[in-house]
């Protein structure tokens, strides 16, 4: 404009990162740890053996594997994006690490891992809940995982008993491992920087093995957690979870008259129990949202049938005054408890 400043326009700035030459995607999950700091920090705290197998997820351009390398016997790392498997080829060929890494390349939720001893990783935090169920499903069994979350998501992983992010995702994985914080990792630590701060976990497979239904345990779980500020009297009353277990009560009542055999017992501990990983919810924050359920509440007693059985579900609870406690403030012990109970009164959830 005459009379005016002429502006430069700005080259417009790419939403991808570059480390020697290789752009990093966000929607992909690509946050590159960048302080050797933390990564000695990590490596130090993971605790690993000279004789251990290590399995890496998302080794990116290779700065954490590299301590791994010099850590452990063996790397497999599992990377998704074929530009970062050359990039770590290029890293280490020629090295004395050579002919210990080895990289797998394909989706994490998607490959059958081999076996390995410890898993050390900075993972895409979209994958978060189910990979570790993944990882817990695992056989043989590894000693441990130390794995960078969301912080919340770590957080969530943590939570005991009364806290306010105690929610199914807390249950589900104390049930399956000891789970304890190591570590809180600020935003700039990475190239790029992701919108939250992480957190550094390990999780320990229990061993033996806990003794429960997957399947089972997750439907009862599911449950519990509609409104988990809500009693559990309150819970099982509504109307959807009192058809649910009616359906599933008769549907086994039949099989057992026909097959004179029983669905439900601990004989299906082994199942896969990577489907737990499987839910939406985990995205949000599982809190009780104040909505009523009144609606959805029998409280009539048209048919004899369905009182019938919700005399028997809430006769359950009823016992060591269960129908007043609430599943934000239950410990895994009293979880497994009522699920017991609910089974030997022939009330199932898968």
């Amino acid at each position: 404009m005459a009379g005016g400043k002429i502006k430069k326009e700005k080259p417009k700035q790419s939403s991808n990162h570059y480390q020697g030459g290789i752009s990093f995607h966000k929607s992909k999950g690509q946050h590159i740890l960048k302080n050797p700091l933390l990564v000695d920090t990590i490596v130090q705290k993971s605790g690993i053996k000279s004789t251990d197998v290590i399995l890496e997820i998302g080794p990116g351009t290779g700065n954490l594997t590299k301590k791994l390398l010099e850590a452990g016997k063996m790397v497999v790392a599992v990377e998704v994006d074929p530009r970062m498997v050359l990039e770590l080829q290029r890293r280490f060929q020629g090295t004395p690490f050579s002919t210990r890494l080895k990289v797998i390349q394909g989706d994490v939720l998607k490959t059958e891992l081999p076996y390995f001893d410890i898993c050390v990783a900075n993972i895409p935090y979209q994958i978060s809940s189910p990979l570790t169920f993944k990882l817990l499903s695992h056989r043989p069994s590894f000693r441990c995982a130390i794995i960078m979350f969301q912080r919340e998501f770590a957080m969530r992983l943590v939570a005991q008993p009364g806290d306010t992010l105690y929610c199914r995702l807390s249950v589900n994985t104390q049930l399956y491992a000891r789970v304890s914080h190591l570590l809180k990792v600020g935003k700039n630590n990475f190239r790029p920087p992701p919108k939250v701060d992480s957190s550094v976990v390990r999780i320990e497979p229990r061993k033996p093995h806990p003794q429960v239904n997957p399947k089972e345990w997750d439907g009862f779980i599911r449950i519990c957690f509609i409104r988990k500020n809500k009693t559990l009297g309150a819970i099982f009353r509504i109307k959807n979870v009192l058809s649910l277990l009616e359906k599933n009560y008769k549907t086994l009542q039949a099989l057992q008259s026909s097959q004179n055999g029983s669905l439900a017992g601990a004989e299906a501990a082994d199942m896969d129990i990577s489907a737990l990983g499987d839910y939406k919810e985990d995205q949000s924050m599982d809190l009780d949202d104040g909505m009523d359920d009144e609606m959805d509440v029998e409280d009539g007693d048209a048919d004899s049938g369905v009182s019938e059985f919700k005399e028997k579900v809430l006769a359950v609870l009823k016992e060591k005054n269960f129908s007043d406690k609430r599943s934000s403030k239950l410990t895994q012990e009293e979880f497994l408890y009522i699920l017991s109970r609910f089974n030997m009164a022939g009330i199932h959830f898968s």
